[in-house]
């Protein structure tokens, strides 16, 4: 079977899915395996426009970290950002222990899903920084010469003849937030948003400076050694401004950690590998506007993340909704457009 064959790239998340959906149904009856396929539907869901901006960071990358994001990716996908990092900022915003988290966890899953979302200021505020930053970044460009919305995106990409202009409206982003949030929650919302864009600036310029040095060595299409790294972080990053969102939604569907991690997990492991068959098929290359698609998705996205500090929440499922109109638009006039100019 050829390895683009979407049965060699979705067959091993199908199996775990499925073996997994039998574990929560051992354990928790009907119930349980309804909520667990809930939980992945909606992490497929929040994150396809994730999946579309992943495949373009990893078609850069050689093989060797190709095959490292499908599987030491799915461990800190699953382990750390969905397990791990939530227990470390609860420690850190509630001012609790480790012992104390994972008694929460274990014995009082209400109490720590409260916690966590007493931290939802900073978690907001990092991964709406990151996201709008990313989406600034693809617009922002005065070397981008084509435009899916036409006026704007062209508009946008003019304004990239401003030097600086990108960390110019973050900045005075970041000064209306801070000058408008609720002032219990000022310094951490300052701490995050600042944090969320030097990580942005700093992984993005490691990366170009030793792809740069690479190149300059030898000839290579695909982005290996520190280079690749840096990449493969940025990945990571992009991967948990969107899933600590979703890890808070969760908790508005089911207090079982154990649901949460696996279903939330699982889903990771879908939106893993449809990144690498979007590489594999060239699909970016197939539908023109489909990057475009997704980059609005993930501004939108980090707009409304930031919108939550105002305490303006939407469900999740019309987040996600969202971001999949984007897209969908984005293939439809790509077609279209195909379709007239094999015409013409």
């Amino acid at each position: 079977m050829h390895q683009n064959h979407p049965f060699r790239i979705f067959g091993i998340s199908a199996a775990i899915t499925l073996l997994l959906g039998v574990v929560m149904f051992v354990n928790g009856g009907l119930p349980g395996l309804w909520l667990y396929i809930v939980l992945v539907l909606l992490e497929v869901t929040f994150s396809f426009d994730n999946a579309v901006v992943n495949s373009k960071i990893l078609e850069r990358l050689s093989d060797l970290w190709q095959t490292l994001f499908l599987t030491v990716g799915i461990f800190f996908a699953v382990f750390v950002v969905r397990f791990l990092l939530p227990l470390l900022i609860v420690m850190l915003t509630a001012h609790l222990g480790a012992g104390e988290v994972i008694s929460l966890v274990l014995n009082n899953p209400d109490e720590y899903s409260h916690r966590l979302h007493e931290a939802a200021p900073l978690i907001n505020a990092f991964g709406g920084m990151f996201l709008v930053m990313i989406g600034l970044s693809y617009f922002v460009d005065r070397e981008k010469d084509v435009h899916w919305l036409k006026h704007v995106e062209r508009g946008l990409s003019q304004a990239g003849q401003i030097r600086f202009i990108k960390l110019i409206v973050m900045l005075l982003v970041t000064v209306l937030v801070y000058a408008t949030v609720d002032a219990s929650v000022h310094g951490a919302v300052l701490v995050a948003s600042l944090l969320g864009i030097a990580l942005h600036v700093g992984l993005d310029s490691i990366s170009f400076l030793f792809e740069k040095r690479q190149r300059g060595l030898v000839r290579m299409k695909k982005q290996v050694g520190l280079a690749a790294f840096a990449s493969f972080m940025y990945l990571q990053v992009l991967d948990a401004s969107f899933s600590f969102d979703g890890v808070i939604g969760a908790f508005a569907i089911t207090s079982s950690v154990l649901l949460i991690v696996t279903g939330l997990g699982a889903g990771a492991l879908w939106v893993r590998s449809l990144t690498v068959y979007l590489v594999r098929t060239g699909t970016l290359a197939k539908y023109r506007y489909l990057e475009h698609g997704a980059h609005w998705a993930i501004l939108v996205l980090g707009i409304l993340m930031l919108s939550k500090l105002y305490h303006v929440e939407l469900p999740e499922w019309v987040t996600g909704s969202l971001g999949l109109i984007f897209i969908v638009t984005a293939v439809i006039t790509s077609i279209v457009e195909k379709r007239g100019s094999k015409v013409q």
